[in-house]
């Protein structure tokens, strides 16, 4: 057993909140994301946050530093672009194994540094893994519904190369995030089983979907339920959902991962719902009593914070969070816990 799957155990653990968010607020120019070694590169870098843990690595160590400081348990990387398909957007493909290793060093140092000064709590590192630009399951033009603009094929190589720069980083954790295409996520499952049983090394998987609206499915068009159904092959340390809802919202699904889940169960919501202008404007202490629903409930065994959270939300969620115990992981599938999905 893992340090991190005998900690979860024992308790909540506390993801981190948003990266993005933190570093809008650096306001970083087209020459802070260039620096130096990127200085004549033929396209414009402006956004590509992923690029920052090579040209502003003090940045993004303070970004982490903060939310452990926190109270987070777990830190994301600054991969989830990372992938050449993503990259391809900026001519960057060839940079793709030296960011998420860069990305997962800066990470696991500062966790190391804050981890020192308090033995008692360790901190992890999590390979954040994202959906990529392109789907496997729909068309992107209307007029061709046959046509697909990846291949699960071009997606296992990709998701095969970020994975092992990241375990070769020193991550604790892959995590498999804000899946909209289950066959996306199905190919990242399959280039990490491979890489595992390669390099002869078990690390831990969490895999997070995202609820795209009201209808309660993803953009492939699965229900809670058989997203997990179609995942639960994988034995993982968790499986949650992030993104496109806030906490209240969250609610009925992670539900349903609760009562049929054999893995842990995360949730890291939206600060709320964007509003006219599409920013996230929920407090923390607003965000964290509506996450107390989860924990009054027993639903939960990870939290954090997905779009407009800070280390304010995570110092909130993990202030009322302390006060409870972790859902119960029961690691053995039944046929009882599918029935009516």
């Amino acid at each position: 057993m893992s340090k991190i799957e005998e900690v979860l155990s024992k308790k909540i653990l506390i993801l981190d909140g948003a990266m993005g968010t933190m570093l809008q607020e650096y306001r970083f120019t087209e020459e802070d994301f260039r620096g130096k070694r990127f200085s004549d590169w033929p396209v414009s870098l402006k956004g590509n946050n992923d690029l920052l843990s090579l040209t502003q690595p003090k940045a993004i160590a303070d970004v982490h530093r903060k939310y452990f400081e926190a109270g987070a348990d777990i830190v994301e990387t600054n991969t989830f672009s990372g992938t050449a398909i993503a990259m391809a957007d900026y001519k960057m493909e060839e940079l793709v194994y030296e960011m998420n290793f860069e990305s997962a060093r800066i990470a696991k140092e500062v966790a190391k540094e804050v981890t020192s000064r308090d033995p008692e709590k360790p901190r992890f590192v999590a390979g954040a893994m994202g959906p990529t630009n392109k789907t496997a399951s729909m068309s992107p033009d209307v007029n061709d519904p046959g046509f697909r603009a990846i291949s699960f094929e071009e997606l296992r190589i990709a998701y095969k190369q970020q994975a092992r720069a990241l375990i070769d980083g020193g991550v604790d954790v892959l995590l498999v995030e804000t899946v909209f295409d289950t066959l996306n996520a199905k190919a990242a499952l399959f280039a990490i089983d491979e890489l595992k049983e390669e390099l002869d090394n078990d690390i831990p998987v969490m895999i997070s979907g995202t609820i795209t609206d009201a209808s309660g499915r993803t953009l492939s068009g699965q229900t809670a339920e058989a997203f997990l159904i179609s995942i639960s092959h994988m034995n993982l340390l968790s499986v949650g959902f992030n993104c496109a809802l806030g906490a209240k919202q969250l609610t009925p699904y992670l539900e349903v991962l609760a009562q049929k889940s054999a893995a842990g169960v995360s949730a890291y919501p939206n600060a709320g719902l964007p509003n006219a202008f599409g920013e996230y404007d929920q407090s923390p202490w607003d965000m964290a009593n509506q996450i107390k629903n989860y924990l009054e409930r027993g639903l939960v065994n990870i939290l954090g914070g997905c779009c407009g959270t800070t280390p304010e939300h995570i110092q909130a969620i993990a202030a009322v969070a302390k006060d409870y115990k972790p859902r119960v992981i029961k690691r053995e599938l039944t046929y009882d816990n599918f029935k009516g999905c």
